[in-house]
């Protein structure tokens, strides 16, 4: 089971961009999915997250700018991030919550290896 990440890039200040995460693998359920990300010195932190309801949750200094959605039929999560900042600068990490066809009873933690966003003029 692997989530794959894919967006990032370099954008100025006040632009937009749209990460991408699409799990992948022997899986058998997937519950909540997410983002987090870390900036240079500082520790990883919470942006959003989805329940597969479709619940979703936004760290405070993202809300209003950043939309979390997933498609359910293709175990992918999406972020659109808009208005962007030089302090939404980070290494952005999609997370996932799911069970395998070997362990239908044990959901796990599951991140990617991070795809690099930079904001800067």
């Amino acid at each position: 089971v692997q989530l794959v990440e894919s967006g990032g890039g370099l954008v100025e200040p006040g632009g937009s961009l749209r990460l991408s995460c699409a799990a992948s693998g022997s899986i058998f359920s997937i519950n909540a999915m997410g983002w987090r990300r870390q900036a240079p010195g500082k520790e990883r932190e919470l942006v959003a997250s989805i329940t597969s309801g479709g619940s979703t949750n936004y760290a405070d200094s993202v809300k209003g700018r950043f939309t979390i959605s997933r498609d359910n039929a293709k175990n992918t999560v999406y972020l659109q991030m808009n208005s962007l900042k030089p302090e939404d600068t980070a290494v952005y990490y999609c997370t996932s919550t799911m069970a395998t066809m070997t362990r239908k009873d044990a959901a796990m933690d599951y991140w990617g290896k991070g795809t690099l966003v930079t904001v800067s003029a």
